[in-house]
């Protein structure tokens, strides 16, 4: 690069004179007590410069002020032949002498806030970008001028230019990133004023970068966010532009700034903790609407949030107003969603500090949604809700809770209130704001709740179920709106992404546990099917069943996909029970019991699925005594293929095991259903006594059964392992299957008996088995 010539020393050296005037004025302006705009808040974009942003100069320090590149009501001089004159001059110059002559010349045309866009683009023609890159890049400084100064003039004219938002997004401008980024931690004199004056250009710069529909991108990718981190845990000159431009950064793509500066961002973060912790001005306040934005979306660490704990058990522990405690419970919201409830210590002390939590958030639900005619503070109460789900959460624990029994009891009664505000509220709703996001977080915090409790409130809860059918089928039908929902959610109760466990997408997932306990209550499940709940609900199996089918990924399915079809499997299981005739008459339920049938036998193959595998196959064998005559399973392919595949499930459940200083082997669960048999045996013996009742209403399945050798496998493993090893209740399923064989199949029969079946039945008095095999 060439070195920028000796004769501009004198121009430069008056540039730089200019340069450290204009920094002292701002440098009294400061003092005087007027700070820069954004240290606590995200900056606004507009028209690529961050709103109160501090202005700073323009071309070469000489006399025009970046501030000055805004646009006036008068542009006369748009028109100045003096201007014209000069400006040719300065494109015509063959030399660095010549254009920084010119460029004096420019500055003494045109005054001061009177420079409109039209004449910066003009400026800017005539200038363009070689030579402020050269004076960015160049090695050595003229004699007498000092070696910042160059460079201090070139980020003048690139934040001049960058006013201009076309400008700003020039890949001139963006290729100038990751040098404009290393002027923010260079060393050098605190005091210079000229070197202040470059930081304050540098900032401006980047900030009209991000002002740009590309520019967050650009910025993360040149170095930018471990720049202005350092520059801000440095505490140096504009270390405070720094933090308000991360801030901005951190809103328009949070992901990205993590995953290019993880260590850089989680230092900010402890540093903005620490000062949390300590604060005891109003900065406080101000932290609690930043702290936010700072949390990672990974793991937090722990010495933060001893931090952030203590800081907000300091805030939300005092007589505070609505402004002081609202920033403090949405950071508290933003950490129990990320967190749970891992931030709060354990003991006396975090156990007041969540029971303290949930009454604010409590009260301020029950202010804002009983009394009609008053504006929500939607983001508040939202943050609330958050805050009402960590408590129900640990009200509902069993196993080291933040709480005491007399704590959940009295928090339950609390929440209980606040879900009749919720109600109360959601009775209010008309079709107009079924799409709005307040009204899904209100539909998520009520299924929060209907999913521990629904046996109080169950007036209101019956009251309501019309609206929440309709609700969860207008979002059901418009999935994608809905999805976007879930986002708009999380955005106004907490943070723009949301790290922790993801917000279920759609509303009726929100609603599935609730419903599963209202379906075996007479008055709410008469509700439920007036409404259309069951065909609802079996359209929605069927959608999301296709989520896990050959062909999709199912490794990156979240938890909930699965978690929904187990509680859509128990919904139907409740219906199968207590509402048999549905089962028959309404036609969603073949198509179910087909998708149930197709299905089984790939999945009892999948690692790692057995327990949805035990809720299909329990439904399907219960469903399949009910649509018994369906030409569906009259043998055809599909309903042997299922029962194959149920009687996979069912007959490896255990096994034989020898045990040490013994000649007989034990009864044991096998392998793959140790981990998973306490939420299964339930679902299993269910679905031995299903399959049980199918033997005779199936002429085909004995002898399916039997070619299969479950009767004499069963036998066989019976007589292998010490009766004393078997329960009472595992001798009963066992024997109601194997008695139903027996009766429905004289192979059956015959083939139980070469396996000492009769012997086997004596062993463990099963007197139905030993009878129906000593006959002919």
């Amino acid at each position: 690069m060439q070195r920028v010539n000796s004769a501009a020393a004198a121009a430069a050296a008056a540039a730089a004179a200019a340069a450290a005037a204009a920094a002292s004025a701002r440098g009294r302006e400061r003092r005087g007590g007027k700070e820069p705009a954004g240290a606590f808040e995200s900056p606004g974009w507009r028209g690529g410069v961050r709103k109160g942003a501090s202005k700073h100069s323009l071309l070469g320090k000489a006399g025009i002020m970046a501030s000055d590149c805004e646009p006036a009501l008068n542009q006369a001089e748009s028109r100045n032949p003096t201007l014209e004159r000069y400006l040719g001059a300065l494109r015509e110059a063959k030399n660095d002498s010549e254009q920084f002559a010119a460029l004096l010349l420019v500055t003494k045309a045109v005054k001061a806030g009177d420079i409109d866009a039209k004449t910066r683009r003009r400026i800017f023609d005539a200038v363009g970008f070689t030579f402020p890159n050269r004076l960015l890049t160049t090695k050595e400084a003229p004699d007498g001028c000092p070696d910042h100064v160059l460079r201090a003039l070139g980020v003048a004219l690139l934040a001049c230019f960058c006013s201009d938002p076309e400008l700003a997004s020039h890949p001139q401008v963006l290729n100038k990133i990751p040098i404009l980024s290393t002027f923010l931690t260079a060393r050098g004199d605190p005091d210079d004023a000229a070197r202040r004056s470059m930081i304050d250009d540098t900032y401006q710069c980047l900030t009209a970068v991000a002002g740009t529909p590309r520019g967050p991108r650009h910025l993360i990718a040149g170095g930018t966010v471990s720049a202005l981190c350092q520059a801000y845990l440095g505490h140096g000159y504009g270390f405070d532009q720094a933090l308000a431009l991360l801030v901005g950064l951190l809103a328009a793509a949070e992901t990205q700034c993590w995953k290019e500066a993880e260590p850089d961002l989680l230092a900010v973060l402890r540093g903005l903790s620490e000062d949390f912790q300590k604060a005891e001005d109003a900065s406080k306040f101000e932290l609690c609407q930043l702290l936010p934005l700072f949390l990672p979306p990974t793991t937090v660490p722990s010495e933060c949030l001893r931090d952030l704990q203590a800081g907000l058990a300091r805030i939300l522990g005092s007589k505070l107003s609505s402004w002081q405690r609202n920033p403090a419970l949405k950071l508290a919201a933003r950490l129990a969603h990320a967190c749970g409830s891992d931030w709060i210590p354990a003991g006396s002390s975090g156990s007041k500090f969540l029971a303290l939590l949930v009454n604010l958030a409590c009260v301020e639900v029950r202010l804002a949604l009983e009394e009609t005619g008053t504006e929500v503070k939607e983001d508040v109460v939202t943050a609330c809700y958050a805050l009402m789900e960590l408590g129900i959460q640990e009200c509902t624990r069993c196993e080291q809770s933040l709480l005491k029994e007399p704590q959940k009891v009295q928090l339950v009664s609390i929440m209980k209130e606040a879900i009749g505000a919720v109600i109360h509220y959601l009775q209010q709703v008309g079709p107009e704001k079924q799409k709005e996001p307040f009204v899904f977080a209100s539909v998520r915090i009520l299924g929060a709740w209907l999913a521990e409790e629904t046996s109080s409130l169950r007036k209101e809860v019956c009251q309501l179920l019309p609206f929440l059918v309709r609700y969860a089928k207008t979002l059901y039908e418009e999935a994608e709106e809905a999805n976007d929902l879930s986002q708009q959610v999380a955005t106004l109760a907490i943070s723009p992404t949301t790290p922790g466990p993801t917000w279920p997408g759609d509303a009726l997932r929100l609603l599935l546990p609730g419903w599963c306990h209202l379906t075996v209550e007479d008055g709410p499940r008469e509700i439920l099917i007036k409404e259309g709940a069951p065909s609802l609900l079996c359209k929605y199996f069927l959608q999301q069943w296709e989520l896990t089918s050959p062909g999709h990924d199912t490794s990156v399915l979240p938890d909930s996909v699965e978690i929904g079809l187990q509680t859509c499997c128990h919904i139907f299981l409740n219906l199968v029970v207590t509402a048999p005739g549905l089962i028959k008459r309404d036609a969603c339920f073949t198509s179910l019991m087909n998708t149930l049938m197709t299905s089984l036998p790939s999945l009892v193959q999948q690692q790692g699925r057995l327990l949805l595998a035990a809720n299909v196959a329990t439904l399907g064998l219960l469903m399949a005594r009910l649509l018994s005559t369906s030409p569906a399973l009259q043998g055809t392919p599909a309903s042997r293929g299922f029962f194959a595949a149920a009687i996979l499930f069912l007959s490896q459940s255990h096994v034989a095991r020898a045990t040490p200083g013994s000649d007989q082997a034990v009864l044991a669960l096998s392998p793959d259903y140790e981990g998973v048999w306490a939420d299964l045996q339930e679902l299993w013996f269910l679905g031995m006594q299903a399959f049980t009742g199918c033997v005779p209403l199936l002429p085909w399945l004995a002898p399916a059964a039997l070619r299969s050798r479950w009767p004499q496998e069963l036998l066989q493993l019976l007589g292998s392992v010490s009766p004393n090893s078997v329960k009472p209740e595992m001798v009963a399923a066992y024997q109601g299957v194997l008695v139903e064989l027996a009766r429905a199949n004289r192979l059956c029969r015959e083939a139980m008996r070469l396996q000492a079946g009769e012997e086997t039945a004596s062993h463990y008095r099963m007197a139905a088995l030993e009878q129906c095999l000593s006959e002919p």
